[in-house]
């Protein structure tokens, strides 16, 4: 039998995406929450659910995108993505509060950012002013390597759209990421998908994971 190890869950979308499939979920949801401020005052209003009732919530979500939503691959992304893929992960090297996992199949330069406060385990941080899971956020994360800063201001000026400079940041960053490849199982919101500016015959994709897991 094998065992997911998560390693990060972004509590903010899944709630998010519980309150489109079921609005029963919003009302108890608040619910619960008056109650816990009465009960708890001065404690935060949202805390992050224990660990079976986030993963129940995850998998809640996770199946009805299976079932009734748009679940690519990283090949051929929907809406959203599925993969079980080697990818470099950790904080960005330029910017701690940005969480990234890079890799890539034959086809396809793929690239994940969130907050690192998403990140199982981890310390409170202070967290961006823009969440980074958010496609600007990330970006400009991903720009504070002045490299990646450099490719993507050059592409720039020869795409008003400025996507092309999006995707080749996306392509090296891949690049700068260290340590090892771990085999890991995701499922991410898709936000940039296209043909690399810098390789021909591969595409770029950049998505925000709803979960990253460990997988032996």
């Amino acid at each position: 039998m094998s065992f997911r190890y998560y390693l990060y869950v972004s509590d903010s979308k899944v709630d998010m995406l519980l309150a489109q499939m079921d609005p029963a979920f919003t009302r108890k949801r608040t619910t619960e929450l008056s109650l816990n401020l009465t009960i708890l005052a001065g404690k935060r209003a949202s805390e992050a659910p224990a660990g079976g009732e986030r993963t129940a919530r995850l998998q809640r979500v996770v199946r009805h995108l299976e079932e009734h939503g748009d679940l690519g691959t990283v090949d051929e992304p929907g809406q959203f993505f599925w993969g079980l893929v080697p990818l470099r992960w950790g904080p960005f090297p330029t910017e701690p509060t940005l969480v990234y996992f890079g890799g890539a199949t034959e086809r396809t330069v793929m690239g994940l950012g969130g907050s690192g406060n998403h990140v199982l385990g981890a310390s409170a941080a202070a967290a961006p002013a823009i969440p980074r899971s958010l496609t600007p956020s990330l970006l400009a994360g991903l720009r504070t390597d002045p490299q990646i800063d450099v490719l993507a201001e050059t592409i720039k000026q020869e795409d008003v759209a400025q996507e092309r400079g999006a995707l080749a940041a996306v392509h090296r960053a891949n690049d700068v990421m260290p340590g090892p490849h771990q085999n890991l199982e995701f499922v991410a919101k898709r936000l940039l998908h296209g043909p690399s500016p810098t390789t021909e015959g591969v595409d770029v994709l950049l998505g925000t994971p709803l979960y990253v897991a460990l997988v032996d």
